[in-house]
């Protein structure tokens, strides 16, 4: 079947390109073509020498440095080639609807798709500014979790909805909402350079588990007016602030973390029925290569590799709390 064909691309597509995403925010790319949607004024990075020249000129505060404007454009033309699947959902859902294929799922991804675009444009044009580099994660995060949705309807259709107690759904609504606070906590502290403020664990710095110094004013600040910095490349903040972002988070980790693998030991204990168990286990097992992936990016000093598999994993996480979700609010209550 097409339409589902064209899903599990979608979802292929967003699988890759969200690590893809901070692969190249932590290879410090992001501004490599400072232009959008093309590359110093063209579909690729330019390599003549000519076009070289006449793109060093027009920007010269950001010479041409191809590894980086590639690594940019690749993940723009993979975006490019999940908003043309996007499309095609669109039109071939919107003409099925009679026949039973989904079209509100398609349209919204439709939308978010844009959106994303947008934010896009916006990084590079507001020079990968923090709140903006953000949300462009969290959108990210948020077309594949509805791609992800578009699919476990797919696959679901026809099948005895999973039995689930009633209140499964709070505590899998309540799971999702804290699992998001911890991925944007992580956003703001990875945009804002601090991922490395605090070298020790389970310590800050000089052997104190908490900034010395705390600022929690600058910490929480959204927006810093465009034209006050060149750019956000490698953060604006002073040490203190970020010493305080990266700690916030830290605490995060083990409030969420901990709240996350009692559900999930909850889930598989009380689900009574095997998949209930795998959900369970998964967010379980998932939580905890989370922090085993935190833990080492500290120790090692952010390797890119751990760093990159951190992100990955987030994005693994909250598919698990969506298919819980989905089954908890789809299963029939069950005494």
């Amino acid at each position: 079947m097409l339409f589902r064909r064209l899903t599990l691309a979608a979802l292929l597509l967003c699988l890759v390109l969200i690590p893809l995403g901070a692969y190249v925010r932590l290879n410090h790319a992001g501004l490599g073509c400072p232009d959008w949607p093309g590359c110093y004024g063209h579909i690729g990075v330019p390599t003549a020498d000519h076009h070289v020249q006449a793109a060093n000129a027009a920007y010269p505060d950001r010479p041409v440095e191809a590894h980086k404007g590639w690594k940019e454009m690749i993940h723009r033309y993979i975006a490019t080639a999940l908003g043309l699947v996007i499309i095609s959902l669109v039109v071939l859902g919107l003409r099925g609807r009679k026949a039973g294929l989904p079209w509100k799922l398609p349209l919204a991804m439709f939308a978010w798709v844009l959106m994303q675009g947008a934010l896009g444009a916006f990084t590079v044009t507001w020079k990968v500014m923090p709140l903006i580099v953000t949300a462009h994660l969290l959108g990210g995060l948020g077309m594949i979790g509805l791609t992800w949705l578009l699919w476990l309807h797919l696959r679901e259709a026809g099948r005895e909805p999973l039995a689930a107690p009633p209140g499964f759904k709070p505590l899998a609504l309540a799971g999702t909402l804290f699992l998001l606070a911890q991925i944007t906590l992580g956003g703001w502290t990875s945009t804002n350079y601090a991922a490395v403020a605090c070298p020790e664990f389970p310590h800050c710095a000089n052997g104190k588990l908490w900034p010395e110094q705390p600022n929690y004013r600058e910490a929480s600040r959204l927006w810093h007016p465009q034209g006050q910095y060149q750019d956000y490349e490698f953060g604006i903040l002073d040490t203190p602030t970020r010493q305080t972002i990266h700690a916030v988070h830290r605490l995060g980790a083990v409030i969420v973390g901990s709240v996350l693998i009692a559900l999930g030991l909850l889930f598989a204990a009380k689900g009574g029925h095997r998949r209930w168990k795998g959900l369970g286990f998964s967010l379980v097992g998932m939580t905890v290569l989370q922090i085993v992936l935190g833990i080492s990016a500290v120790h090692w000093g952010l390797p890119l590799a751990v760093a990159t598999a951190h992100n990955a994993g987030a994005m693994l996480l909250l598919l698990v709390m969506l298919s819980i979700n989905f089954h908890a609010w789809r299963g029939a209550p069950r005494p």
